[in-house]
């Protein structure tokens, strides 16, 4: 059987993050996804979102590249959460049998109030 390889980047919360202000965290979240757009914007980025109700409350998001597992390390550690201390992203390989899963390439939101707007 031939696989497709992927980079898998699962989004963690941090260990310790530090305490921040809400305001803080807002303007932190959406400098996350404008991190993000730009991403997918320059077509490094295959899917990405947030999980919901994770078991241990830890994994916040998982994002699937086109690129190499170095290269993804290099590109979320500019990620401003991870900067931040807020998120740790976790880095592997992912194999899938070839052709199993497709992607379509879809706008994401560059910030809350534009996902939230849900256009």
């Amino acid at each position: 059987m031939r696989y497709d390889q992927h980079t898998a980047v699962l989004l963690v919360r941090a260990a310790d993050p530090p305490e921040l202000p809400q305001d803080a965290i807002d303007r932190l979240h959406d400098a996350h996804l404008a991190h993000q757009a730009g991403l997918v914007e320059q077509g490094l980025v295959l899917a990405t979102g947030p999980f919901l109700h994770p078991d241990d409350g830890l994994l916040r998001g998982f994002v699937v590249l086109s690129i190499a597992p170095d290269e993804a390390r290099a590109l979320f550690a500019n990620d401003p959460a991870v900067r931040a201390g807020r998120l740790d992203a976790r880095v592997t390989s992912w194999l899938v049998p070839e052709g199993n899963v497709r992607f379509e390439g879809v706008p994401m939101p560059r910030s809350m109030l534009e996902a939230a707007a849900g256009d």
